[in-house]
């Protein structure tokens, strides 16, 4: 990774808050550090999420512009998407298998379809959406590459964030014991998770490279604390948050703002 600029940046993705981490890593700054951290992500001293928070919630929430067109693939009982519909006034839209989480979504007026991932999202057109959010919910789908390949497909740019599975002290936590480690990212045991596909951070970087998909942003969750993605995250990072496009494909009447 070269020195004082993050790989992949394209001047046809950029945007106000992307614009801002780019700038202040050619000038040397920290954009989690000191003054930047309130204007740029809303994390607290040290690069912490304010308490009660996700920090890839916090960081998805700054990340995407106001006006946004935004699907949350996995979307829980729709505490992100209510967020962002609240405070960012986006045009939201929800995709759940969970019934009662469904149930959630509407009592929160987040606009929710029932489906399974695995089964692809056939009802919605190639580039509708400006961002597709897959918040944690790769590792437990059945299908990950063609979810993959359907968030891709519908929105112009993906954000995804994952448990690093391959984070050294899960690797040592293995070694040392011969048991699956039970950490507080990953609090499950071998028997009760949902984490069905375990993959790591290189992992995922693979997946990228082969598929021409480019990784334009990165953000690493290490000890509490939030900050740029850099290589040795990949044994480092306990959670990553990466924000990817495929340019070429990603036609759509509607455009990611510019700075």
């Amino acid at each position: 990774m070269s020195k004082g600029r993050f790989p992949g940046c394209k001047p046809a993705f950029r945007d106000k808050n992307l614009c801002l981490i780019c700038d202040l890593i050619r000038e040397g700054q920290s954009p989690f550090e000191g003054k930047h951290q309130e204007e740029l992500t809303g994390l607290g001293e040290g690069g912490a999420a304010p308490k009660g928070i996700r920090w890839d919630h916090q960081a998805i929430c700054d990340i995407i512009p106001a006006g946004s067109s935004v699907l949350d693939l996995g979307c829980g009982d729709g505490e992100l998407l209510s967020r962002l519909i609240k405070d960012k006034g986006v045009q939201g839209q929800g995709v759940e298998k969970d019934v009662e989480r469904v149930v959630e979504c509407i009592a929160k007026g987040v606009p929710v379809y029932h489906a399974d991932l695995d089964e692809g999202l056939a009802g919605f057109p190639d580039g509708f959406f400006d961002y597709v959010l897959l918040e944690k919910t790769l590792q437990v789908v059945h299908k990950p590459l063609f979810v993959l390949e359907e968030m891709l497909r519908v929105g112009r740019a993906g954000i995804v964030s994952f448990p690093n599975f391959g984070h050294y002290g899960i690797i040592a936590s293995f070694v040392r014991t011969g048991r699956m480690p039970i950490t507080p990212v990953l609090p499950y045991r071998w028997h009760d998770t949902p984490n069905i596909h375990l993959f790591t951070v290189n992992d995922f970087l693979d997946w990228a490279r082969a598929r021409g998909v480019a990784v334009e942003h990165g953000l690493s969750s290490a000890d509490g604390r939030v900050r740029l993605f850099k290589e040795e995250d990949a044994l480092q990072a306990e959670e990553v948050l990466f924000v990817v496009s495929r340019l070429s494909k990603a036609k759509s009447k509607r455009r990611l703002p510019s700075s």
